[in-house]
């Protein structure tokens, strides 16, 4: 039964780029823990192998932060602009809080990625190192009172 749809899904022509894109947000919804994945490009096709590179980038993420909601990809390819800028990736992370959001752009759409994913993934360590550091303060101030009142 899977086959047939598979089939019916290669025979439509309309827009597969747009239909593609809405595919894979569909089918990712489970893939890194809790977070969904979107993905978006902009005059650049989507070939299995950029999408394959994205997703293990994205899962990558996912166990640093495990309360991030989605993750919205966009690949870009400019030709107007310079050729060492052509290729721009971006990501948003959406968490209880405020987005957490990166852009780059590249001569290499790789280079792009990678480079956005390192952004993103400093944004999450500094996020929750300073969490953690917030929470062990107050921790330690509860129990110096403690231990003074003890005394």
């Amino acid at each position: 039964m899977k086959d047939t749809s598979k089939s019916s899904k290669k025979g439509a022509t309309a827009k597969p780029a747009a239909k593609k894109a809405k595919a894979k947000a569909a089918s990712n919804n489970g893939t890194a823990g809790s977070m969904k994945l979107i993905l978006t490009s902009h005059n650049v096709t989507l070939t299995d192998a950029i999408e394959s590179h994205i997703v293990s980038r994205i899962e990558q993420l996912s166990h640093l932060d495990p309360r991030a909601i989605d993750a919205r990809v966009v690949i870009e390819h400019d030709h107007a602009k310079v050729t060492e800028r052509q290729f721009k990736c971006s990501i948003r992370i959406t968490e209880p809080g405020p987005d957490l959001f990166a852009e780059d752009a590249e001569t290499d759409l790789y280079a792009a990625i990678d480079l956005v994913s390192k952004k993103i993934e400093a944004q999450m360590r500094k996020r929750h190192n300073k969490f953690k550091a917030r929470n062990h303060t107050e921790a330690s101030k509860m129990k110096r009172t403690l231990q003074e009142g003890a005394l």
